[in-house]
């Protein structure tokens, strides 16, 4: 299993194995490979990786920038996080976020927010932050996690990808 940054000529297999990721997940709303074309068409893909496995891409994840109260305080949205059905369980999400968020810790972040199970985002230091607001999100699966800088606080606000 290897790491790495997506490369050009990726894109149409990143797209599939979100597609395929998300296809019956009860949140989804079928968007969510285009939110990635959008955040990289707008370069705002911050941190793209994937997951290849003996040559075949078998999960993906994107991170992009965050506001509070309208405020780029060099936070980031982990999301989507994707991996194919049927290698979901074999530990590729979790290479995957551990592999993002040490990035964005050595490029400087100041933190990471994500909408998600609290009980699968725990293990990464993700908690809920009573500080912080994502509109029409229940407040428990909204998380946050600083990278010792503090917890601001306010209304965070994905990119306009997002729609």
């Amino acid at each position: 299993m290897n790491i790495r940054p997506e490369r050009p000529g990726d894109e149409g297999a990143i797209a599939a194995v979100i597609e395929a990721a998300f296809l019956n997940a009860p949140h989804r709303d079928g968007t969510e490979a285009s939110i990635v074309e959008r955040l990289r068409e707008a370069g705002a893909l911050n941190i793209s990786l994937v997951a290849e496995d003996a040559g075949e891409l078998v999960g993906h994840i994107a991170f992009s920038p965050v506001t509070i109260d309208g405020a780029d305080l060099g936070w980031f949205g982990l999301g989507p996080v994707a991996v194919l059905p049927d290698r979901q369980g074999d530990g590729i999400g979790s290479r995957l976020i551990r592999s993002g968020l040490e990035m964005l810790r050595n490029e400087g972040a100041a933190g990471c927010v994500l909408v998600g199970e609290p009980a699968y985002y725990q293990r990464f230091g993700f908690q809920t932050v009573a500080r912080l607001a994502f509109p029409g999100i229940p407040p428990e699966y909204f998380q946050g996690l600083s990278f010792g800088g503090g917890m601001p606080s306010g209304t965070v606000a994905y990119h306009q990808a997002f729609g």
